[in-house]
């Protein structure tokens, strides 16, 4: 396992969509593995997506245990083939990410959603997230779709800011 270095904006490979991953191969794996170990290395980081470390494998993890703002979660989940199934309410959260260190913003996000994956081991599973941990999957989504949250702001001088914690 390997700690793997964040692409950061304006690197063009983090809008450009993911693949389907298909069959899990050990490369596959490895990756995942990697993507899991580069999330705890980095404090109050809940989740992070193969476009941040340079694949085009539509593979994320997310794991909102700990984090201030989670009241709820499922503890460690790997995403394979992720697909967002269904949203339900709304709300609007700041947000940051490790590939725009310097900012957060506030985002308009589904309050609850269904996601369809895979696991490492290839079985299709469905589940439904809220609160912090939904906002976190959708987060982690968007970036296998090619997005990050700034495509997401509304009015770019009211709701992006100059992050003053890197904590």
């Amino acid at each position: 396992m390997s700690v793997l270095s964040v692409r950061t904006f304006p690197d063009p490979f983090l809008k450009q969509p993911t693949q389907p991953v298909g069959r899990i191969s050990p490369q596959v794996l490895r990756l995942l593995q990697d993507l899991i170990e580069t999330m705890r290395s980095r404090p109050r980081c809940v989740g992070l997506a193969a476009p941040q470390v340079g694949s085009h494998a539509r593979v994320a993890v997310v794991d909102v245990r700990g984090h201030p703002k989670a009241s709820a979660s499922h503890g460690l989940i790997v995403l394979v083939d992720p697909r967002i199934m269904r949203q339900e309410g709304s709300s609007i959260q700041r947000e940051g990410c490790l590939s725009i260190p310097d900012l957060t913003a506030n985002i308009h996000r589904a309050v609850r959603v269904k996601v369809e994956a895979r696991d490492p081991e290839g079985q299709l599973w469905t589940r439904w997230f809220e609160g912090f941990e939904a906002i976190a999957m959708q987060h982690e989504i968007d970036h296998l779709d090619g997005k990050l949250f700034l495509d997401r702001v509304a009015n770019l001088k009211a709701d992006v800011f100059r992050r003053k914690t890197y904590r």
